[in-house]
């Protein structure tokens, strides 16, 4: 193999005749394909745990809202207690009179 059928030597494209210059280029191409290839199967593999982790804080925090949910006073119960301390005072001040 000559300086002109390399492209790493010459700088230019193999000879498309020439076997071997093809066969090592394509050597090239699956070794650098092989290597993006594992970079992006690295890369979706961080994503989908990143996405694991993402749900089971979503729904520890779904519950968490649930919990505070159930426990909570309904608005409509305090405006209603409110009101019957209001008319109790109101009761007491007039029959203190």
């Amino acid at each position: 193999m000559g300086p002109a059928n390399s492209r790493n030597q010459a700088g230019t494209d193999p000879d498309p005749n020439d076997s071997l210059a093809v066969a090592l280029e394509l050597e090239r191409l699956r070794g650098t394909l092989d290597s993006r290839l594992a970079r992006v199967d690295g890369s979706l593999a961080l994503l989908v745990q990143r996405c694991d982790q993402t749900d089971k804080e979503l729904a520890d925090h779904e519950r968490r809202v649930e919990s505070l949910e159930r426990s909570r006073w309904p608005l409509a119960s305090i405006g209603v207690l409110a009101a019957i301390a209001t008319a109790a005072v109101t009761f007491v001040q007039l029959t203190a009179r």
